[in-house]
């Protein structure tokens, strides 16, 4: 006794799953893009704030992220230029 689905599969369904899994992918791969800009800009971070904490610069993580970000911190203005400065080079 053989069995028999209640349906079949189209060559219109096939092409939507593919489409579907095509979609997908190209949803996956722009969210791996986006995760490694993160954790690149964020290695750039702590780099540039760990260069300058060895050069004596007592700025923070969170100041240097703020000064990348173009938003104003207190801290002596001599620190700062420091941390553009090192924005340019990196």
């Amino acid at each position: 006794m053989d069995y028999q689905p209640n349906f079949t599969v189209s060559a219109k369904a096939i092409s939507m799953v593919a489409e579907i899994s095509a979609l997908i992918e190209r949803y996956t791969i722009t969210q791996e893009a986006a995760e490694s800009l993160k954790l690149r800009r964020a290695n750039k971070i702590k780099t540039i704030q760990s260069s300058l904490a060895i050069e004596g610069n007592t700025l923070s993580v969170k100041q240097v992220t703020d000064i990348l970000d173009g938003k104003r911190v207190i801290a002596p203005l001599r620190e700062i230029q420091e941390v553009k400065n090192a924005i340019m080079y990196i």
